[in-house]
Protein backbone atom coordinates (compact mmCIF):
# COMPACT_ATOMS: atom_id res chain seq x y z
CA UNK A 1 0.00 0.00 0.00
CA UNK A 2 1.59 3.50 -1.07
CA UNK A 3 2.44 5.97 1.43
CA UNK A 4 3.96 8.95 1.47
CA UNK A 5 7.29 8.17 3.52
CA UNK A 6 7.34 11.28 5.67
CA UNK A 7 4.01 11.69 7.01
CA UNK A 8 2.16 10.04 9.43
CA UNK A 9 -1.14 9.91 9.92
CA UNK A 10 -1.84 11.06 13.42
CA UNK A 11 -5.10 9.31 14.98
CA UNK A 12 -6.63 11.17 18.06
CA UNK A 13 -7.20 9.39 21.34
CA UNK A 14 -10.87 9.35 21.14
CA UNK A 15 -10.71 7.69 17.58
CA UNK A 16 -8.86 4.90 19.28
CA UNK A 17 -11.08 3.60 21.45
CA UNK A 18 -11.69 0.11 20.88
CA UNK A 19 -8.15 -0.44 19.57
CA UNK A 20 -6.60 -2.78 21.95
CA UNK A 21 -2.47 -2.15 22.70
CA UNK A 22 -0.57 -1.59 19.76
CA UNK A 23 -1.70 -1.73 15.95
CA UNK A 24 -0.33 -4.48 13.71
CA UNK A 25 1.52 -2.86 11.28
CA UNK A 26 -0.53 -4.31 8.36
CA UNK A 27 -3.82 -3.26 9.72
CA UNK A 28 -4.47 -2.39 5.91
CA UNK A 29 -4.27 -5.37 4.18
CA UNK A 30 -6.14 -7.26 6.61
CA UNK A 31 -9.11 -4.31 6.79
CA UNK A 32 -9.10 -4.70 3.02
CA UNK A 33 -8.38 -8.23 2.76
CA UNK A 34 -11.62 -9.09 4.68
CA UNK A 35 -13.78 -5.70 3.54
CA UNK A 36 -13.49 -7.70 -0.02
CA UNK A 37 -15.05 -10.95 1.55
CA UNK A 38 -17.38 -9.24 3.38
CA UNK A 39 -18.29 -5.61 1.81
CA UNK A 40 -18.50 -4.87 5.98
CA UNK A 41 -16.55 -2.11 7.16
CA UNK A 42 -17.25 -2.62 10.84
CA UNK A 43 -16.50 -6.07 10.85
CA UNK A 44 -13.30 -5.52 8.90
CA UNK A 45 -11.99 -2.65 11.08
CA UNK A 46 -12.48 -5.33 14.05
CA UNK A 47 -10.72 -8.42 12.29
CA UNK A 48 -7.79 -5.41 11.63
CA UNK A 49 -7.99 -4.79 14.94
CA UNK A 50 -8.17 -0.97 14.37
CA UNK A 51 -11.36 1.23 15.18
CA UNK A 52 -13.68 2.17 12.88
CA UNK A 53 -12.60 6.06 12.91
CA UNK A 54 -8.92 5.02 12.05
CA UNK A 55 -9.69 3.30 8.82
CA UNK A 56 -12.31 5.80 8.20
CA UNK A 57 -10.06 8.81 8.56
CA UNK A 58 -6.78 7.18 6.76
CA UNK A 59 -9.12 6.58 3.84
CA UNK A 60 -9.90 10.19 3.82
CA UNK A 61 -6.16 11.31 3.88
CA UNK A 62 -4.30 8.03 1.61
CA UNK A 63 -6.03 8.53 -1.53
CA UNK A 64 -3.76 4.86 -2.64
CA UNK A 65 -5.77 3.60 0.46
CA UNK A 66 -9.11 5.14 -0.63
CA UNK A 67 -8.43 3.50 -4.08
CA UNK A 68 -7.94 0.01 -2.60
CA UNK A 69 -10.70 0.65 -0.12
CA UNK A 70 -13.06 1.39 -3.60
CA UNK A 71 -11.73 -1.92 -4.93
CA UNK A 72 -11.95 -4.54 -2.29
CA UNK A 73 -16.00 -3.17 -1.87
CA UNK A 74 -16.13 -4.30 -5.93
CA UNK A 75 -14.46 -7.20 -5.07
CA UNK A 76 -17.20 -7.70 -2.20
CA UNK A 77 -19.84 -6.73 -4.15
CA UNK A 78 -19.11 -9.36 -7.00
CA UNK A 79 -18.74 -11.60 -3.96
CA UNK A 80 -22.41 -11.30 -3.00
CA UNK A 81 -23.76 -11.11 -6.22
CA UNK A 82 -21.94 -14.62 -7.73
CA UNK A 83 -23.33 -16.22 -4.41
CA UNK A 84 -27.24 -15.05 -4.80
CA UNK A 85 -26.45 -16.31 -8.65
CA UNK A 86 -25.03 -19.26 -7.40
CA UNK A 87 -27.90 -20.19 -4.89
CA UNK A 88 -30.48 -19.83 -7.22
CA UNK A 89 -29.24 -22.05 -9.83
CA UNK A 90 -28.75 -24.71 -7.21
CA UNK A 91 -31.71 -24.21 -5.48
CA UNK A 92 -29.75 -23.62 -2.13
CA UNK A 93 -31.59 -21.55 -0.44
CA UNK A 94 -31.29 -22.72 3.46
CA UNK A 95 -28.66 -20.92 6.00
CA UNK A 96 -27.21 -23.48 8.74
CA UNK A 97 -30.13 -25.81 10.12
CA UNK A 98 -33.26 -23.66 9.84
CA UNK A 99 -32.86 -20.37 8.69
CA UNK A 100 -33.85 -19.00 4.91
CA UNK A 101 -30.89 -16.61 2.59
CA UNK A 102 -32.33 -13.70 2.76
CA UNK A 103 -32.20 -12.78 -1.23
CA UNK A 104 -34.28 -9.93 -1.10
CA UNK A 105 -32.34 -7.84 0.89
CA UNK A 106 -29.15 -8.95 -0.86
CA UNK A 107 -30.23 -8.34 -4.24
CA UNK A 108 -31.32 -4.35 -2.69
CA UNK A 109 -27.85 -4.16 -1.35
CA UNK A 110 -26.68 -4.97 -4.21
CA UNK A 111 -28.73 -2.32 -6.01
CA UNK A 112 -27.98 0.41 -3.17
CA UNK A 113 -24.40 -0.23 -4.07
CA UNK A 114 -24.35 -0.57 -7.46
CA UNK A 115 -22.44 2.94 -8.22
CA UNK A 116 -20.07 2.20 -5.55
CA UNK A 117 -19.37 -1.37 -6.77
CA UNK A 118 -19.41 0.46 -10.89
CA UNK A 119 -16.94 2.63 -9.52
CA UNK A 120 -14.27 0.65 -7.39
CA UNK A 121 -14.77 -1.66 -10.30
CA UNK A 122 -13.86 0.80 -12.81
CA UNK A 123 -10.97 2.18 -10.57
CA UNK A 124 -9.19 -0.94 -10.60
CA UNK A 125 -9.58 -1.25 -14.53
CA UNK A 126 -8.80 2.43 -15.32
CA UNK A 127 -12.34 2.78 -16.96
CA UNK A 128 -14.80 5.41 -16.05
CA UNK A 129 -17.73 4.35 -14.07
CA UNK A 130 -20.08 4.91 -17.06
CA UNK A 131 -18.16 2.75 -19.27
CA UNK A 132 -18.30 -0.05 -16.56
CA UNK A 133 -22.36 1.08 -16.33
CA UNK A 134 -22.39 1.01 -20.15
CA UNK A 135 -20.67 -2.91 -20.77
CA UNK A 136 -23.54 -4.28 -18.16
CA UNK A 137 -26.29 -2.82 -20.20
CA UNK A 138 -24.34 -4.33 -23.43
CA UNK A 139 -24.50 -7.60 -21.60
CA UNK A 140 -27.95 -7.12 -20.45
CA UNK A 141 -28.91 -6.77 -23.80
CA UNK A 142 -27.56 -10.09 -25.22
CA UNK A 143 -29.46 -11.72 -22.34
CA UNK A 144 -32.56 -10.81 -23.04
CA UNK A 145 -32.01 -10.90 -26.93
CA UNK A 146 -30.75 -14.61 -26.38
CA UNK A 147 -33.78 -15.20 -23.86
CA UNK A 148 -36.12 -13.97 -26.55
CA UNK A 149 -34.38 -16.20 -29.43
CA UNK A 150 -34.91 -18.95 -26.99
CA UNK A 151 -38.60 -18.61 -26.90
CA UNK A 152 -39.11 -17.59 -30.11
CA UNK A 153 -37.24 -21.17 -30.82
CA UNK A 154 -39.60 -22.89 -28.23
CA UNK A 155 -42.50 -21.67 -29.75
CA UNK A 156 -41.29 -22.91 -33.44
CA UNK A 157 -41.21 -26.42 -32.02
CA UNK A 158 -43.94 -26.76 -30.44
CA UNK A 159 -46.58 -25.79 -33.41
Amino acid sequence: MARNPGKRIVIRPSLKEGEGGPINNNWRRLFLDHLAESSNVTASAAKAGISISRAYKVRREEAEFARQWLAALAEGYLHLELEVVRRLREGDFKVGEDGKFDFANAIRLLAAHRDNAARGASQVRDVSAAEVRASIDRKIDDIRRRIARQKAAAERQSE
